[in-house]
């Protein structure tokens, strides 16, 4: 008995489901961007408040941001007590840029752009 043929998707569509659009509107946002970095140079999971001192939103705003960064996979929270600590996840976020880049790569118009750039 043979099993199915298991076929990959074609660069198009690996392209298509690599643009996540919750990612981009993710990464859309300066004040998201500040508190991605105030994630990555903190050395530890941090909490609301001591997200929020780095860019002047109020906490409620804080935490809607925090909310969209999860969404898109980019932060991840832990629950102590009665306190949400939250982390950049950047082994995950490395890794969805890496394959977004790949899935351009793999595309025939970026093809067709590097045989260009090789014949100039």
């Amino acid at each position: 008995m043979s099993s199915p043929k298991q076929t990959r998707p074609t660069p198009a569509k690996e392209l298509e489901r690599q643009l996540d659009p919750d990612l981009f509107r993710a990464l859309g946002d300066a004040t998201r961007l500040e508190v991605l970095l105030r994630l990555a140079v903190s050395r530890g999971p941090l909490g609301v408040t001591g997200i929020a001192d780095c860019c002047g939103v109020h906490l409620s705003g804080v935490s809607r941001h925090l909310a969209i960064l999860r969404r898109a996979g980019i932060v991840s929270a832990q629950r102590r007590g009665r306190e949400v600590l939250y982390e950049l996840d950047g082994p995950a976020l490395a890794a969805t840029l890496r394959g977004l880049a790949d899935a351009l790569d793999a595309c025939p118009a970026c093809c067709r752009t590097k045989s260009k750039e090789k014949s100039e």
